[in-house]
């Protein structure tokens, strides 16, 4: 569980900003999806091949056990969606911040 709970501390890092700056980023699903999509696809075959060949390996006791073909666990592919969704929050809550900013 260890795993699910930093992703967690990360979205709760970072969600907040959504309703409070209204930064938007989760009403523009399409933009969103497309932007996270090929990234966390790259990821996501970069991990595989690290797996087959030997050079990455998780630790079973630190994940909550869903494993996916290839041996890639859950909160693997979890964090190639959550680490930039957080990363897009944090960035638009400071461009708009800074555009607000220097409206007055």
């Amino acid at each position: 569980m260890t795993y699910l709970l930093v992703l967690g501390g990360c979205l709760a890092g970072a969600l907040w900003l959504e309703p409070l700056l209204k930064v938007g980023v989760l009403r523009q699903v399409r933009r969103l999806v497309l932007t996270i999509a090929p990234v966390a696809a790259v990821f996501v075959v970069w991990d595989l091949l690290a797996i087959r060949a030997g050079h990455w390996t998780f630790d079973p006791r630190q994940l909550v056990g869903v494993v996916f073909p290839g041996g890639l666990p859950l909160e693997e592919v979890l964090f190639f969606v959550v680490v930039p969704l957080c990363a897009i929050l944090g960035f638009e809550a400071t461009r708009q911040t800074l555009l607000r900013w220097s409206r007055r």
